[in-house]
């Protein structure tokens, strides 16, 4: 009898009392499940400011213009101080532009409507924002549940596992042998490379008896083909990632590790990163480590529908040389006070130092602050709360300081093999000039360094910058300097301090590719000679090549630079992608034709 009055008292005590308020309260919850569950438009009002709020749609658009001259044309001479461009996949003569208000959005469409540029009338108009893509992508499920019940609707991606999924959305390569993977690539830029002189072509047609020469030489292609270059280390290979801290779509558990998918596609579901083979040991070690920090928190997980909850992401920096070990925790602070925020990065800081946990072994730790503002989002702030402010690490002989935010090759053992590869497609002159455009940390000129007589680097990154001129002190190089700024604005200036009589220039872009008034300076150089462009993503910077070797004119002056050699680098196994390298030289057609 004791035993189940006793009973009976821990179900009252687990029982919440049925009131108005809690009535109320579960009335709120439902409505707002109902609603996240069936409008897809919800979140405009949910999350505050949005770009997709204040959209127009602008047809007729010339048949060839560039984003920055659109940019130009709206914030410059309209000064219109739009917010975001969003173009479709493939080129049209329309596209999206936001704006950061109504008032402002109405005053584009009155000064675009009957606008001339470039010969083409512009017509624009408001624009419905885009359905949130999770949203859409639940309700299309409930839809067709009711339809035709689940198991007729089921897609092939549906029926894989979370491991499967998750390395199909990130080493999609992950079940195919090295081999056939370094043949899949080597193929792809082949047939890049064939594009490519059909498009020189049509862009410069002087260049045609050239290219036709060069077909003969090269088994159809404008240029040698060297074999593609395998990565030193397949697995367990990047010294950087960016863990996503979210909720397992299995077990419902905060999780570090990748997204099994993309929101765009209506994912957000985050998976273990246990499985994938790009990522080293000791990573997966970290982020298990932080996963539990996370668990026993009681903050919340970020969630990117509702924008709600704190924890974001966890950013990992592993100096293979070196064995240093750098963390960002990444949070969106939301309404936390500032002593709130002092308590948890004490509890960080505590959880990797004083622990057991510090097994992790972790050299330098930061807190970064990730927040929504009115043009969406900013550049987060960082928080040093332990060890040293950067990573070392040695490539090609040579120590270097990586900071937080800095580029650095993801592969550090194919870096070598990458930079080995520029050295012998430039071939640079003892006295040369080496100029080092987007040269972020200085790897590449300071990896020239010693070959040639000068090197000048240019970056966007201030501190990117900075560690490239520590990095030239560490290594005792004294022949480089290092300038922060766009290309295309201080190129200029820059070349004007060259000393030699030839420049080489080495071209390391962003994966869309060189700005394009960056490129026009580079042809007008007149001392330089040879460049040595490095790409990640060949496609994107397929215009640049071509604009490269177009016809002289008013815009592009100077001799067209032609592709001579190019070499494939494997930087990152298991993935579709690689490093293309392509040395370009200046051409003079009409000696060429005597």
């Amino acid at each position: 009898m004791s035993q189940m009055m006793s009973e009976s008292a821990v179900q009252e005590t687990c029982i919440t009392p049925i009131t108005d308020q809690n009535l109320e309260d579960q009335n709120i919850r439902d409505e707002k499940k109902v609603e996240l569950t069936s409008d897809p438009y919800a979140y405009l009002d949910r999350c505050g400011f949005s770009s997709e709020k204040f959209k127009i749609e602008i047809r007729g658009l010339p048949k060839f213009y560039g984003i920055g001259e659109l940019k130009k044309l709206l914030n410059s001479k309209l000064q219109l101080g739009s917010n975001k461009i969003k173009p479709p996949k493939k080129r049209s003569n329309w596209l999206y532009v936001c704006f950061r208000s109504d008032a402002d959005r109405q005053a584009a469409i009155v000064a675009l409507n009957g606008h001339t540029w470039k010969g083409s009338v512009l017509q624009a108009f408001e624009a419905k924002p885009a359905p949130d893509p999770l949203v859409n992508k639940r309700n299309h499920e409930m839809e067709d549940n009711v339809d035709g019940g689940e198991a007729k609707k089921l897609k092939v991606d549906d029926e894989k596992s979370l491991e499967e999924r998750l390395r199909d959305s990130t080493t999609p390569l992950w079940n195919v042998t090295y081999c056939q993977q370094l043949e899949d690539k080597q193929k792809k830029v082949r047939s890049l490379l064939l594009s490519l002189s059909r498009d020189i072509v049509k862009a410069n047609p002087t260049l045609a008896p050239w290219i036709k020469s060069q077909k003969a030489k090269h088994e159809g292609l404008p240029c040698e083909l060297l074999p593609i270059r395998p990565s030193p280390v397949q697995d367990g290979y990047r010294n950087k990632c960016e863990f996503t801290v979210g909720l397992n779509e299995v077990t419902g558990e905060p999780t570090v590790g990748f997204r099994v998918g993309s929101y765009v596609r209506g994912f957000t579901g985050v998976g273990s990163v246990d499985c994938l083979k790009h990522v080293p040991q000791r990573m997966k070690e970290v982020a298990k480590l932080f996963e539990q920090f996370v668990r026993q928190s009681d903050l919340g997980v970020y969630n990117p529908e509702t924008q709600e909850g704190n924890w974001r992401q966890l950013t990992v920096r592993l100096a293979h040389r070196t064995s240093q070990l750098m963390l960002i925790v990444g949070i969106h602070p939301q309404s936390l006070p500032d002593s709130s925020i002092d308590e948890l990065k004490t509890g960080i800081r505590n959880f990797f130092q004083d622990g057991p946990e510090r097994v992790g072994n972790v050299s330098s730790l930061y807190l970064q602050l990730i927040k929504k503002t009115m043009s969406g989002e900013e550049p987060p702030p960082l928080q040093h709360i332990l060890g040293e402010t950067h990573v070392l690490e040695e490539l090609s002989g040579l120590r270097f300081r990586v900071s937080p935010q800095a580029f650095f090759q993801v592969n550090t053992p194919a870096a070598e093999v990458l930079y080995g590869a520029v050295a012998e497609l430039a071939a640079p002159a003892p006295g040369a000039a080496v100029l080092d455009v987007c040269c972020g940390t200085g790897t590449i000129g300071l990896s020239l360094a010693q070959k040639t007589g000068q090197v000048l680097g240019i970056e966007l990154s201030s501190q990117a910058v900075a560690d490239a001129k520590e990095n030239a002190a560490l290594n005792q190089i004294t022949n480089c300097e290092f300038f922060e700024g766009r290309a295309e604005d201080i190129m200029g200036s820059v070349i004007s301090r060259v000393t030699g009589k030839d420049i080489l220039a080495t071209v390391d872009p962003p994966r869309p590719g060189l700005h394009q008034k960056a490129l026009i300076q580079l042809r007008r150089a007149e001392k330089l000679k040879k460049l040595v462009f490095m790409s990640c993503d060949p496609k994107a910077a397929f215009k640049n090549f071509v604009d490269l070797a177009r016809s002289s004119s008013k815009t592009f002056q100077g001799l067209p630079f032609v592709p001579v050699r190019a070499v494939a680098v494997d930087m990152f196994p298991h993935t579709v992608h690689c490093e293309l390298v392509v040395l370009f030289e200046r051409l003079d057609v009409t000696l060429h034709s005597q």
